[in-house]
């Protein structure tokens, strides 16, 4: 019933090419010929049977945090004449299209290559298209940020975060530990780190064997010399 239905397909797509498409009697021949020669190619190969089964497009393998990107924001303040690149990024984001977000950042970067906030941005849009590890260009990216604006909290944060989630949980730890040392005690993210740091804690606890810093049976570590 199935292969019936293709070769009558085939056949009203054949007539309407000859008749409503007007085509001359020269290419009849070879459009029937490549026409016919793709339904052997399905006779071959494909089970029209089967239940179909769609596949999410590879840039959805990735999600969006919107929580992560109010972070972002909270972090970054006012983000000037750049605002439109990461709204555009962010949208483009939001559908699972992160090489699409970070082909938008690099030409918002072409006219604001000076702003941490877009590549911070840039650094996200990589990790969510890689499927949340960091790469080595993303890692460039968080660590041009860094460079530009020394003070801003979003570079070391979602550098940490990129490489907790790649499962470099002591690099992740440490970037974190520096960064809580430094935010203001009335810090919107103070709360929130503090709450990253102890899962990093119980995470590595747990792989080396030991208890988590604070849990029974633990020893307290001597603070360290400023």
């Amino acid at each position: 019933m199935a292969w019936g239905s293709v070769l009558l397909v085939a056949v009203a797509v054949m007539a309407g090419m000859i008749w409503l498409g007007k085509m001359p009697r020269k290419a009849w021949e070879l459009s029937a010929a490549a026409l016919f020669l793709g339904i052997a190619g399905y006779a071959w190969q494909g089970q029209p049977s089967l239940a179909g089964s769609p596949k999410e497009p590879v840039e959805k393998l990735g999600m969006f945090d919107e929580d992560l990107a109010k972070q972002r924001d909270e972090m970054g303040g006012n983000f000037g004449n750049a605002r439109a690149w990461l709204v555009l990024a962010d949208s483009q984001s939001r559908q699972g299209k992160f090489a699409t977000a970070a082909t938008a950042l690099s030409k918002g970067l072409e006219t604001f290559p000076e702003d941490a906030d877009l590549w911070v941005a840039l650094g996200n849009a990589l990790v969510g298209h890689s499927n949340g590890l960091l790469t080595p260009a993303s890692q460039f990216a968080y660590q041009k940020a860094a460079t530009l604006a020394p003070d801003h909290p979003a570079p070391p944060f979602f550098l940490g975060l990129a490489l907790a989630t790649s499962g470099q949980l002591q690099q992740a730890r440490a970037i974190w530990g520096e960064l809580l040392e430094r935010s203001p005690p009335d810090a919107e993210w103070r709360e929130d780190l503090t709450t990253r740091l102890a899962t990093i804690d119980a995470l590595i606890a747990q792989q080396s064997g030991a208890p988590a810093p604070g849990m029974p049976g633990s020893v307290p570590t001597a603070p360290t010399a400023n």
